[in-house]
């Protein structure tokens, strides 16, 4: 008779013990929750602020009768000249859409460019280009020993030219400053079989082009915007010594991450059962995944706006607002296409694996992208107002990367990021305004920050001054921590999320075997393009453009509306009321937004986190197994290195080691000291006759040696300075460019002190 082992009761006291914590955990965040959208909820729900607009409305209204009739008979006349502009310009931007399309939707720049490498032509062709802004009457030349500017735009269901299709913006940024740049483009139509590693590969070619062509140069920078952004993280870990700079926009590198109550786009791949309908998706359209899906996707995020509140700003303000809206719409409306391992690789690596800051996203060859193996100085740029990329989504990686802040030194890695309170997903690419504060910033400071020691730090623009109308913004870099980091990120430990990612891949298993053959053995490309043209997206565009008979009349209609055009009075009462009842319509899908978003949130934690307490989707040793991994301390062989090296160098050596411990000292230092420093060490002896990269190693390792041993590295300087001349020189150099004594703090002053003690020398007597 078989023998049956019962399990030891102390292990089954430990499970039972740990499955009544999960369970726990899992109610409190569901109250958590729940608590949270109905502290939302219900305030909106008020009809407080409905009835104010409403009363003041009606107060307008206190006029004499012959004066409102008046009013009513203005507003009349106005509000159909409006109407029939209004249609006038959405059978314009209908009719742009039918010719982009048939152009092949080219990119929507507002600059002239010449192609330089197109990617179809590679022996893994993909469907990118690089091309080179030429730049407008007006501006200067480029210098070809500027720094290069390469900007990759995002390939998310638009087409390419955010970045730069309008004046003030990044491309107009860097052109103004005289660099050379360099835009990636992308076509409408993938190339067969293409894959995110081989547009990687192409990206890396396009780097070496650049380099070629600008030999005098540094290293170029790469900017990457939304899905640019981790796209650039590629290309930086996969070409660490290509890159000299990445400016990372809104890019959503920690997918999990976020805060409860808000950012519910990160639910949708577990509310749907996880990747496999972008796989259905692909195979209808004949291998082929339409990015209109994800445009629709991100409307529906903030329908309020999208669907109601900017075609009621273009209807109220037709006068002045139809080229802004037809502008946009054009980039808008230009929906492009991947292939079915794209959106695939996506999906599952970043939407719903998160692998990318772990380090688990094959590179091919068994080889995974790390993202220690980036060595260029990293400059995110991120917003609270953004609901597509949360502040979160952004930043977190930085956390699951590296231990801490101490590791970041030691690694001799730099990382700057700067916040907006307030600016939308696309606003961060499209702003005038932020074009001309924070990207200008950021461009101005990039060549600044490979002079100052590694860490991480956040850049505060705290205002700005200056002569002759030319601002100048107070910049201040100010060093972060990685409690800092983890307490911007919002939620990332939930077991809910590591349960869609199992639940996804099983179901994905599923749909590979049993449903995918099936599929694409009755798809053909004719009814994919059938299918692709008759989407919502598209219909409704084709159906206001001329393509539509009954639209025929529209332009007269207009032309002679615009003859005869008499706006109402801007006291008119009707227009407040018009105004009135617009905010209330934006209210209402507003309010059903946010229910259906509590409503998925909470659906979400309950099922996925019930699943996870309960133990049906299996344990997190792989994910331990994985943090265990990135926990590894390397201190050991990093402080036997640096204990060996802290007594070598000279004045070279002296000196930046000098200026670590003064800015480690102070916690953040101004744009100002940092050109102070960026000058000492380009132009004066021995620096100037260093190569750049050479510079920035030997930063890096002083860096390393400060962080590691701190007392040590400071009671050492004297030894690194052979005379008393050369130790005045020195101070004297230091003292430069930290500025005067009484505008450091107390820690940076004390700090001054004790390395005018170790070097026997007192401060300077001040000027007369």
């Amino acid at each position: 008779m078989p023998k049956t082992t019962a399990l030891p009761a102390q292990e089954f006291l430990e499970k039972a013990s740990e499955t009544a914590t999960r369970v726990l955990d899992q109610v409190r965040d569901m109250t958590d929750v729940v608590g949270r959208h109905a502290a939302t909820l219900i305030p909106a729900l008020q009809p407080e602020q409905a009835m104010a607009a409403m009363r003041e409305a009606v107060a307008a209204f206190s006029r004499p009768p012959a004066s409102l009739a008046q009013d009513a008979q203005a507003y009349a006349t106005d509000a159909a000249q409006r109407l029939v502009m209004f249609w006038d310009v959405m059978r314009e931007a209908g009719n742009n859409f039918v010719e982009h399309e048939k152009a092949g939707c080219p990119p929507v720049l507002f600059f002239d460019y010449v192609t330089v490498i197109d990617g179809r032509s590679l022996s893994r062709p993909v469907n990118y280009a690089l091309v080179r802004i030429t730049p407008p009457d007006g501006y200067r030349a480029p210098d070809p020993k500027l720094r290069p500017f390469v900007i990759i735009d995002p390939r998310a269901g638009h087409g390419a030219g955010i970045g730069g299709f309008k004046s003030d913006s990044q491309v107009g940024v860097a052109l103004r400053r005289g660099h050379p740049v360099y835009f990636v483009i992308f076509y409408r139509e993938p190339e067969k079989d293409q894959t995110i590693l081989d547009v990687t590969a192409a990206e890396a070619i396009f780097l070496t082009r650049i380099a070629q062509d600008h030999p005098d140069a540094p290293k170029p920078v790469v900017i990457g915007n939304c899905q640019g952004g981790w796209a650039s993280m590629m290309l930086g870990a996969a070409a660490p010594d290509a890159v000299g700079a990445l400016v990372l926009n809104g890019a959503p590198l920690s997918y999990w991450a976020g805060e409860k109550g808000r950012n519910p786009m990160r639910y949708l791949g577990g509310l749907a059962g996880g990747g496999w309908p972008a796989s259905l998706l692909a195979d209808l359209g004949n291998g082929k995944f339409d990015g209109a899906s994800l445009v629709s996707n991100f409307e529906s995020l903030s329908p309020g706006a999208t669907w109601f509140r900017k075609y009621f700003d273009l209807y109220a303000k037709i006068d002045t607002e139809a080229p802004r809206f037809l502008e946009f719409e054009r980039w808008w409306g230009g929906y492009f296409l991947m292939t079915r391992d794209e959106i695939r690789w996506i999906v599952d690596n970043l939407f719903i694996g998160n692998r990318f800051s772990t380090g688990q996203i094959s590179s091919g060859g068994g080889e995974t992208f790390n993202m220690r193996e980036v060595k260029a100085p990293i400059v995110v740029f991120a917003s609270s107002g953004d609901n597509i990329t949360p502040v979160g989504q952004a930043l977190r990686w930085i956390a699951d990367v590296y231990r801490d802040e101490q590791e970041i030194k030691s690694l001799g890695q730099t990382i700057v990021y700067l916040l907006h309170d307030q600016i939308g997903h696309l606003g961060i690419f499209v702003s005038g305004a932020i074009a001309k504060k924070e990207h200008t910033e950021i461009a101005n400071t990039l060549d600044l920050i490979e002079s100052m020691s590694p860490g991480l730090y956040e850049m505060k623009i705290t205002g700005h001054d200056g002569t002759g109308g030319n601002e100048e913004w107070q910049v201040e870099l100010v060093e972060r921590s990685i409690a800092d980091i983890r307490t911007l990120s919002g939620e990332v430990g939930n077991e809910a999320f590591p349960a869609v990612a199992k639940i996804s891949e099983m179901n994905q298993n599923f749909y590979d075997v049993v449903v995918s053959p099936v599929v694409r053995q009755f798809a053909t490309e004719s009814a994919a393009e059938a299918r692709r043209q008759a989407s919502p997206m598209r219909m409704r565009r084709y159906m206001l453009s001329d393509m539509n008979p009954w639209m025929m009349p529209v332009r007269a209609m207009a032309n002679m509306a615009r003859q005869h055009r008499t706006p109402a009075a801007r006291d008119n009462p009707f227009l407040a009321v018009e105004k009135a009842w617009a905010d209330g319509v934006e209210r209402s899908l507003d309010a059903y937004r946010d229910m259906r978003d509590a409503w998925s949130e909470i659906a979400f934690h309950a099922i996925y986190g019930g699943l996870a307490a309960s133990g049906v989707t299996g344990d997190d040793s792989a994910e331990e197994a994985e943090a265990a991994r990135r926990s590894v301390s390397l201190e050991p062989a990093q402080l036997n290195d640096a204990r060996g090296r802290v007594e070598v160098g000279g004045y070279a050596e002296a000196v930046i080691r000098m200026m670590i411990l003064l800015a480690d000292a102070r916690g953040g230092v101004r744009r100002n000291r940092l050109a102070r420093s960026n000058t000492l060490l380009t132009t004066e002896p021995p620096f100037a006759g260093m190569s750049p990269a050479a510079r920035q190693a030997m930063i890096r390792e002083q860096t390393v040696i400060v962080t590691l041993l701190r007392e040590e590295a400071l009671a050492a300087v004297p030894k690194l300075l052979a005379s008393a001349a050369e130790r005045r020189k020195a101070l004297t150099a230091v003292e430069h460019v930290a500025g005067p004594d009484d505008e450091l703090g107390d820690k940076a002053r004390a700090m001054l002190g004790r390395l005018r003690e170790v070097l026997g020398l007192q401060p300077k007597p001040a000027a007369a």
